[in-house]
């Protein structure tokens, strides 16, 4: 299964997306400030860009599992393998405060908002753990 993660808007303090799997729309996404960090970029050149929970994840293509997280206490998607970055989910949150680098799913009808998190969480986590093998790409 590959999801895929398109960046839209660009703000000072947010990034606002559209999630789509296997090529059909799914959800919103908000994550951090895109500060331009790609995969292939230097992990000194991301650590000298990256500002600590206020910037999204480099672009690129990640292996993605369904674990337990250990702070959220609950199964939960997890991008593996992520240069300069630990422990990036994809899980509910309404703004950017509840991102630190993660990915939030949701509605986006409100400047700034996710709305429905909770529900597009459940079912992105119900869905991908169907699956052997998830990937996530994010342009």
């Amino acid at each position: 299964m590959k999801l895929m993660l398109k960046r839209m808007l660009r703000q000072p303090n947010f990034t606002v997306g559209k999630l789509y799997i296997d090529g059909k729309f799914f959800c919103d996404t908000m994550e951090d400030v895109d500060r331009g960090l790609k995969q292939n970029m230097s992990l000194s050149d991301i650590r000298q860009i990256k500002v600590m929970h206020e910037t999204a994840i480099p672009a690129g293509t990640y292996k993605v599992i369904v674990n337990m997280s250990p702070g959220k206490q609950r199964m939960l998607p997890r991008l593996l393998n992520v240069p300069g970055y630990e422990g990036i989910l994809i899980h509910r949150g309404n703004t950017h405060h509840h991102s630190s680098g993660c990915i939030l799913v949701g509605e986006n009808k409100e400047f700034g908002r996710l709305a429905h998190s909770t529900k597009y969480e459940h079912m992105l986590t119900e869905i991908l753990q169907k699956e052997k093998e998830v990937s996530i790409e994010i342009v």
